[in-house]
This record gives structure tokens, C-alpha cells and sequence, in this order.
């Protein structure tokens, strides 16, 4: 925390900091989105990206990319990361997501198994302005909105609701002793509390479904869907390219190689969890190995999912080894402070997250693609449930955008400055306004880029790659 004559500021001064951060940047100001000529090729921004991937996995991110304008901003934080990263910021520093768009906000199992509400996504965590997660939101409600059909000004109206949701949490956060902030967690049966006014049966019954659907999402469902026994024991089941075990993956001295590597991810990561968890996992076994494409944006990074058994073939884990590099916010916000980025993921995951998954952590390893990568670990599945915006009426996304703003707040004042950035804020909406303006100017933006990307498709800069047959 800040310190003034060598002792902490006072909550009135932490305010007027917050307050003179608005000489640095009005809260008007944030309504503006106007890129120069300087502004970076985006293609050159996703090219830079690809070629640091699995080379026959990056069509097919590009094909998903092609698909709609809000499947290419969920590949694209790198390109929003450059575009925020050439403007005036506030100032004001909390951990940011660095890829909070509304997708990256679904329900997940607490250690204690209850079903909570949060950020899921962090491989792009760092610490920077505390409104570039909140700009990253607004424009993928706009995004949202409008491939749903609405207009303009609806488009305008869930925006301003979920930003007005970030402001008014973190305006009661700012009033908040230290401790209840960090103990605050959005339980899944409380989030209508979350909401203003009474909400509807129809909404009522969507949380319902939603939650009784995630809590069905255990290991036990994973390993039913993508495990079948072969002489006795389980195996991954062969879905290439999507789900790949590595017998097929590579010729056999290329594999053995790589396999040595991933036991060795599963045994260096275990010295990073807390010393009860190291020894929950001791009591699972490594019986197979796949390689996992995952996501928009992640497609081509090195993912593995890790099939583990307990007792018996009746008591399976599955743990995803995903591979991190450099944040997308690294130009711009600095080097991460840890020189392993599985760990600069895993420590951002768990000072955001109100309660992370209990097989987190992350490892460096040598061996796959003869490379030295730095991975993080988690369950593969664990009472996730995602949102389906396609499926949202103007109402229905309204009030998602305001669930993912108040989250975000939450995430926010645990590793920033509350009494600051609602101080910043203020009781009027001049910053939800602003930030729906921009919100509007960057969707037409990632159009544009989207464009650019079918053109360079059609002209053969690159391939884009189609989904397999289901």
C-alpha cells in the first residue's frame, strides 16, 4: 500500500489520490477510440503470436477466429493489449485478468465444493491499469449484443448496467474493512444479491439450470466423455486434432521423450502446491497422455490433458498442462516478476480468484520440442459452466454483464486500491458513459479486424482451418 512520512495512508488520502488520478485521465476521456496510422497490423500482432505455436494447430485458430467477429476478439487480447497499451491509462494499478471478456466469467468449485461465480481465465494476468479489464469487458457485451441482433442503443444499455455494476461494488468494497474485502466471494446461490430489484422467474430458472448443469461437470464426467477402457484400463479416447493421445501423436522415440517431459511437468508441479495437496495428488497415478486444443486464443499453445487414477479405474483425475508465455500486456505494463510464467499465471489466479483450484501450480520443463516451456496445471473440470450468450435476450445479457461486472470489481479490490479507484469513479456516471462509448468505437474496430482477417484468408496470407466433423 501506498505510505506517506513513512507511515499508510489514510482512507481520505487514499481517495484524494484516486481523485487526483482524474488530472491524469478524465473519466470522459476513456470514451475515446481513435487509432492513427501508426496503429500495428493487427495480422502482423496474430502472426507474431502463431509462430511460436504448434505449427499444424495454427489454421485451425485462425478458422475460429474467421467464424464471427466475437470469436476473433477472443483470439485477439493481444491486439486489444496493443491498442490500450498506446493510450492514456489512469493510473490506478490493480491485477488485471488481461483478458476479461464475458466468456472468461462462468461458475467453478471452491475447495470447499461450494459453486461460486469468477474470473477463469488468467493466462494473460499482469498487473496494469485497472480499466483495461473493465474496457475489455464492455466491448465484448457490445460484440455480444450486437451478433445477437440488438440494436444500438440495448447494445448501450447492458454496457452502462455492468460497468455501473463494477463501480457501485467497488464503491462498497471502498467502505469495507481489509479482510472482508479479501473474504468476499460471489456464492453461486447468493448472485441474485448481486442484482438490482427483483429478479424474474425467467431468470431465476436460467441460474437454476445453469447451476445444477455445472455441478454435473466433475472428473467422473470428464473421464466418462473422454476416457474408454482398452484391455483393462483406461484410456484417452482418440479425437483428433482436437484430442490427440500421444501414441498417435508421434513416432515412438519423439513420444517417449515427450511423455518423460510430462511426468516430469506432474512431479516438479507437485513441490509448488501446499504440502496436504502435494499429498492428495501422491495418491494418484499417471496411466495416459493426450495433447488438448483448447479455446480461441490458446489454440497452438502446448496443452496436455493427464489422466490419473486412484483407488481403481473408478476414481480418475484428469489435470490440464497448459504451456504460458509472455503476457500480451508484457509491452506495456513490464516484465512479470517471476521469471517462470506458469507461475506468473498461478500467482495471478490466486490473488484475483476468490477460491482457486486446489490442483493449481505451474512447472518449467525441458523436453517438449526440445525446448525449455514453463506450463501451469488445474483440473481439467470442475463444476465449470459457462454462459451462452447466443442464447441472451437484451434482459437476459444485462444482467450477465452486470453478474461479470460486480465479479470483476471483486477480483479488482483484492489486489488494488479500492478506496482509490472508487474514489476515481465517483457516485455519477460520467465513466459508464465514457466507457460505453469506447466500448461501441472498438467493436466497430475488431469488425474492421475481423475483415482484415477473412481478406488475408482469401488473399493466402494465411490458412484457416475447419473444425472436425462431429
Amino acid at each position: 500500500m501506498d505510505t506517506v512520512n513513512d507511515g499508510p495512508l489514510s482512507p481520505s488520502e487514499r481517495a484524494a489520490h484516486g481523485k487526483q488520478a482524474r488530472a491524469r485521465l478524465r473519466r470522459s476521456a476513456h470514451a475515446a477510440f481513435a487509432p492513427d496510422d501508426g496503429r500495428p497490423d493487427p495480422l502482423d500482432i496474430i502472426e507474431r503470436q502463431s509462430a511460436a505455436r504448434v505449427p499444424e494447430l495454427v489454421p485451425l485458430r485462425y478458422g475460429r477466429m474467421l467464424e464471427s467477429p466475437f470469436r476473433f476478439y477472443r483470439g485477439a487480447a493481444a491486439i486489444m493489449a496493443s491498442d490500450l497499451g498506446a493510450a492514456p491509462h489512469s493510473g490506478l494499478t490493480v491485477q488485471l485478468c488481461g483478458d476479461a471478456h464475458l466468456l472468461n466469467f462462468r461458475l467453478l468449485a471452491s475447495p470447499e465444493r461450494h459453486l461460486v461465480f469468477d474470473i477463469n481465465d488468467f493466462d494473460e494476468t499482469l498487473p496494469g491499469p485497472f480499466e483495461w479489464d473493465v474496457k475489455r469487458l464492455a466491448a465484448s457485451l457490445v460484440i455480444a449484443g450486437r451478433a445477437n441482433g440488438f440494436p444500438a442503443g440495448r447494445c448501450g444499455d447492458v454496457v452502462r448496467a455492468g460497468v455501473r455494476a463494477y463501480r457501485e461494488r467497488m464503491r462498497a468494497f471502498a467502505g469495507m474493512r481489509t479482510l472482508d474485502v479479501w473474504y468476499a466471494r460471489d456464492d453461486a446461490d447468493q448472485m441474485e444479491a448481486l442484482l438490482p430489484g427483483r429478479p424474474g422467474r425467467d431468470d431465476r430458472q436460467r441460474v437454476a439450470r445453469a447451476t445444477a448443469k455445472a455441478r454435473t461437470r466433475t472428473s467422473l464426467q470428464a473421464a466418462a466423455k473422454l476416457t474408454r477402457v482398452v484391455d483393462g484400463a483406461p484410456r484417452i479416447v482418440s479425437d483428433p486434432p482436437l484430442l490427440t493421445p500421444l501414441d498417435e501423436l508421434l513416432p515412438d522415440a519423439e513420444r517417449e521423450q515427450l511423455e518423460q517431459a510430462l511426468h516430469a511437468v506432474v512431479a516438479g508441479y507437485a513441490r509448488t502446491l501446499s504440502t496436504e495437496r502435494r499429498h492428495l495428488l501422491s495418491r494418484f497415478h499417471v496411466v495416459d497422455l493426450a495433447r488438448k486444443v483448447v479455446g480461441v486464443g490458446s489454440v497452438g499453445t502446448r496443452c496436455f490433458v493427464i489422466l490419473l487414477l486412484g483407488r481403481d479405474g473408478d476414481d480418475p483425475l484428469l489435470l490440464q498442462a497448459k504451456e504460458a508465455g509472455e503476457s500480451v500486456l508484457a509491452p506495456y505494463c513490464g516484465a512479470s516478476v517471476y521469471d517462470n510464467q506458469g507461475r506468473r499465471v498461478v500467482a495471478g489466479q490466486r490473488l484475483m480468484q476468490a477460491a482457486s483450484d486446489i490442483f493449481l501450480g505451474w512447472q518449467r520443463v525441458t523436453g517438449i520440442d526440445g525446448r525449455e516451456r514453463d506450463f501451469y496445471v488445474r483440473q481439467l473440470r470442475d463444476w465449470k459452466g459457462i454462459a451462452q450468450p447466443e442464447t441472451m435476450g437484451p434482459g437476459t445479457l444485462t444482467r450477465f454483464g452486470q453478474l461479470c461486472g460486480a465479479s470483476l470489481a471483486r477480483a479488482h479490490a483484492r489486489s488494488g486500491d479500492p478506496v482509490a479507484i472508487a474514489a476515481y469513479l465517483g457516485r455519477g456516471d460520467a465513466f459508464d458513459r465514457a466507457v460505453a462509448q469506447f466500448a461501441h468505437a472498438y467493436a466497430d474496430q475488431n469488425e474492421r479486424d475481423h475483415r482484415a482477417l477473412a481478406e488475408a484468408v482469401a488473399a493466402g496470407r494465411v490458412t484457416a482451418g475447419t473444425e472436425p466433423a462431429t
